[in-house]
């Protein structure tokens, strides 16, 4: 059977083990920054569920690194199933590359402007003055930013106290009821001017039902994490996957 070229590109790449959140098949980083990344990835890995990984890695294996970092990606499955809420930051020191690989469920949070900023202002500077670790880790700490800003509003949004939900509702529901009330009063006074719906209402047949219903019955507040995440000493993804979203950049 004849392979697709598509099909043979990617056979064609070599990706190092998934063996923990910083995979640094390069030795591009010192090991204390290596610690301080980890130990910043896991804490944001447990409080919102959303799974970092930072790469380098000796060879894109002559694609590039958009192709190098999704199959990657979706190879290691980092992020949550259901979520897909992983982020891959990826550098090839050889080919001078390096991209920030989102996951679908972050894609409108790390936006493909944000990744391109954070590369441009944060990490590509610093790997052209030659320091790989310290733009690996000013990359991951504007990254961190950027999701946990967003995560903090929706941490808000279920704790909204109960006597304000009942002022907002009192407040809205009219709104949204006068104009409807109003818009059926004409209408009804409209169509009594006419001979036929006179009739009707000597006849008693001049009932309206007017169906209203607003956003507030069926409203509902919470989150909560459904990771795969594996437990113990062993390190995987979630089952996550990526449909190409994020920015790459050179140096």
């Amino acid at each position: 059977m004849l392979a697709l070229p598509g099909e043979s590109a990617v056979a064609a790449l070599n990706f190092p083990p998934l063996s923990g959140r910083v995979v640094d098949a390069a030795d591009v980083i010192p090991a204390a920054t290596r610690a301080t990344l980890d130990q910043k990835l896991k804490d944001l890995e447990d409080k919102s569920g959303i799974q970092l990984v930072v790469a380098t890695v000796k060879s894109l294996d002559g694609a590039d690194i958009e192709t190098y970092a999704n199959e990657l990606f979706r190879t290691w499955k980092l992020g949550e199933k259901v979520k897909n809420n992983g982020v891959l930051l990826l550098v090839a020191p050889t080919e001078r590359k390096v991209r920030i690989e989102v996951g679908y469920g972050l894609e409108g949070t790390l936006t493909d402007a944000i990744s391109k900023l954070i590369i441009v202002n944060a990490i590509a500077p610093r790997f052209k003055a030659g320091d790989y670790g310290g733009g690996i880790e000013r990359g991951v700490e504007d990254i961190v930013t950027t999701l946990s800003a967003d995560s903090g509003e929706w941490e808000k949004r279920p704790q909204l106290r109960a006597e304000d939900h009942s002022l907002l509702q009192n407040f809205i529901t009219p709104l949204i009821l006068i104009p409807i009330f109003l818009f059926v009063f004409f209408s009804i006074r409209r169509n009594l001017a006419t001979p036929g719906a006179r009739q009707l209402a000597r006849r008693g047949n001049s009932t309206v039902f007017i169906p209203v219903s607003t956003p507030w019955g069926s409203s509902t507040w919470g989150g909560s994490s459904s990771g795969s995440f594996s437990s113990g000493g062993d390190f995987s993804g979630g089952g996550g996957s990526s449909g190409g979203g994020g920015a790459s950049g050179s140096w």
